[in-house]
């Protein structure tokens, strides 16, 4: 894929003529990640606006013993970098990044970007979306660790990102939520024997979907 259709293929920038296009190239470079390399780590700062093109990668914290601790996936056509400030020339991340699968990253030189489109008012509508979006996934991450429980938080990720569920293996999926393997077992038969979800040779299926939203909305069991 080269740069101008990493372009076409983020949302972000469906907006900008082609003379644009062409400014934003003049800033921008791709990069290829192998599965499993680091991209950065917490704390770190860059002058880069990153974007994922292709690939899959992993956001986490360590603890003080050293664990890792989840905390969401970033997917194609989504923002990488973690947004505080429209203000400042650099990016600080507050967390590590690592690619879980080959991936492809758009970096975009910041300070340029802020220069040429958001200081005339382009792409700014676009940016505060991502920040928005980004204060979604930090209150669905305070949910999940802090106020649901093992049904809420199972239902939750069904809901929103059933493909990883599926695709992950089952005690994996229990890490990521932090329960035991058998709590995960007994949630999933407990959703199935209320119709919620169907289970075909270990693959979810979701049946009824406003139930199973009411789990975690509040409105359920």
């Amino acid at each position: 894929m080269n740069i101008k259709e990493a372009f076409g293929s983020l949302t972000f920038f469906s907006n900008l003529s082609d003379n644009q296009r062409e400014q934003l190239a003049n800033i921008s470079l791709l990069k290829n990640y192998e599965s499993n390399s680091l991209l950065y780590y917490e704390k770190s700062s860059h002058s880069k606006l990153l974007f994922l093109v292709d690939g899959l990668a992993r956001a986490y914290k360590m603890d003080k013993h050293n664990n890792e601790i989840f905390l969401y996936y970033i997917y194609p056509n989504r923002i990488i970098s973690e947004i505080s400030s429209l203000s400042d020339t650099h990016l600080t991340s507050y967390s590590n990044i690592t690619f879980i699968e080959n991936s492809q990253i758009l970096s975009i030189d910041y300070q340029l970007f802020q220069e040429i489109f958001l200081e005339k008012g382009l792409l700014c509508l676009e940016l505060a979306n991502e920040v928005i979006q980004q204060s979604k996934r930090l209150q669905d991450l305070v949910n999940r660790e802090f106020v649901f429980d093992s049904v809420a938080k199972v239902a939750m990720m069904l809901s929103s990102d059933i493909r990883m569920f599926n695709k992950l293996k089952r005690y994996d999926v229990s890490l990521v939520l932090n329960i035991q393997p058998s709590t995960l077992s007994r949630v999933l038969n407990r959703l199935k024997r209320k119709g919620i979800v169907d289970i075909d040779h270990g693959e979810i299926i979701i049946v009824n979907r406003k139930d199973l939203e009411a789990i975690y909305e509040g409105l359920g069991e």
